[in-house]
């Protein structure tokens, strides 16, 4: 994991308008969520396993799964899962199948990120604090 400082830390959203503003960019929220945080996940590679960058976020007022949901944004970071190669071929192979696949353990689920992901990953964060100037 390696962790990217940022000026969305603590920023304050609708979690349906930030869906409708990362979404186009490419972010998705990840798959797990709770009723009281999420991430949004922006894929980067997914080469020996994937790499991607997260923006991590909390509810401050409502739940996830309501309408009208406020979360504070938390600091983004860049992580890599490396997978076994060949290991259960047949179970799909769709975007982040493997980080929700029950069937593949991580070989190494806090892997070191490359170093081109970094500056890449830095470039990502400045693109969102762009988008998100209060």
């Amino acid at each position: 994991m390696y962790e990217i400082s940022s000026t969305i830390e603590g920023q304050h959203h609708n979690l349906y308008k930030l869906e409708q503003l990362l979404k186009p960019q490419g972010y998705s929220i990840g798959g797990n969520w709770d009723y009281d945080h999420g991430y949004f996940d922006y894929k980067i590679d997914d080469e020996l396993g994937y790499h991607f960058l997260r923006v991590p976020f909390s509810v401050v007022d409502g739940q996830l799964d309501s309408p009208g949901v406020t979360v504070r944004l938390e600091r983004p970071f860049l992580l890599s899962h490396k997978y076994q190669q060949g290991v259960d071929d047949f179970a799909g192979t769709g975007t982040f199948s493997g980080s929700f696949n029950q069937f593949s353990e991580p070989v190494d689920p806090d892997a070191t990120i490359p170093k081109k992901y970094i500056s890449y990953g830095k470039d990502l964060v400045k693109d969102l604090e762009e988008m998100l100037q209060d």
